[in-house]
């Protein structure tokens, strides 16, 4: 089990390097601790903490974000789009890695990478306790590159301008992975929902010769089939696994079990049983 002298983001991206699954779950309704506990006992390796698409506080992400790293959890945060100025707070609280939605420059990414490490590689804040290395008062000298070298930097491009510029934001040091979005993506292109367009692929392409030309991830996201998402990963995509929001979890946990009582009603009510026997 990792301690707290051995941040996780190197462990993390050596783990996608070398192929193995990670799966990682999203979280956009959950508020207690209760739901990342539920990730890490059904074999989820990192949780992706949404507040692009939810009223969440900073509190509870970081809450949620803390929780992660005592069970040896990779906790990512998705900020909402071009909130630079919490980037700092999340990752004083507990945050491992960043998501950053809607890139489209090179300016935009190199602005989030330089938020997330310290001078002189970029202008994070100084701080000098934080839950990652248990909260013990640490000087800069130790503290700096301990953060520096386990923050993850994932840079999502979801726009064909953000696909454009794939090569120069790979470049980038600080970036560690590039993501795409492909729902995002697909409305972009006018195919809303439509992950085997041609156009769709060549993105997927495009960001993968990139990723190898700078020795970085790649990773794809929102691809709801899962044999136009195989296809894609055979392109040079990594083997991180968004298993699904708590939401659409839930809802279809609910769905299923509603069915479930259906059928065993229908199947040992009064009723059913007269029909059959009317036959």
């Amino acid at each position: 089990m990792r301690t707290h002298d051995d941040p996780a983001g190197d462990d993390f991206l050596s783990r996608l390097r070398t192929g193995e699954l990670t799966l990682m779950m999203g979280i956009r309704c959950g508020r207690t601790t209760d739901v990342v506990h539920m990730a890490r006992s059904t074999g989820h390796h990192a949780i992706l903490v949404d507040l692009e698409h939810s009223t969440m506080s900073t509190d509870v992400a970081a809450t949620l974000c803390g929780a992660a790293d005592s069970l040896s959890m990779t906790p990512f945060v998705r900020i909402p789009e071009r909130e630079y100025g919490m980037i700092g707070r999340l990752l004083d609280g507990g945050a491992h890695g960043i998501v950053a939605p809607r890139i489209e420059t090179v300016d935009q990414a190199r602005l989030v990478a330089r938020a997330c490490r310290f001078a002189p590689r970029g202008q994070r804040s100084q701080t000098a306790m934080v839950p990652q290395l248990g909260m013990r008062p640490l000087p800069a000298g130790t503290l700096n590159p301990a953060l520096d070298n386990a923050v993850v930097v994932q840079i999502l491009l979801e726009t064909p301008a953000g696909i454009a510029n794939a090569d120069a934001i790979a470049a980038l040091d600080g970036v560690d992975m590039l993501a795409i979005g492909a729902n995002d993506l697909t409305a972009e292109l006018g195919v809303p929902g439509q992950y085997d367009d041609p156009r769709v692929r060549e993105a997927v392409a495009t960001a993968a010769r990139a990723c190898r030309h700078h020795g970085k991830l790649l990773t794809v996201g929102g691809v709801g089939d899962q044999a136009s998402f195989e296809a894609l990963i055979a392109l040079g995509v990594c083997p991180l696994v968004l298993t699904g929001m708590d939401a659409a979890l839930l809802y279809q946990a609910a769905g299923a079990s509603a069915q479930r009582a259906i059928a065993a009603h229908q199947t040992t009510s009064p009723g059913h049983a007269d029909s059959e026997d009317t036959s």
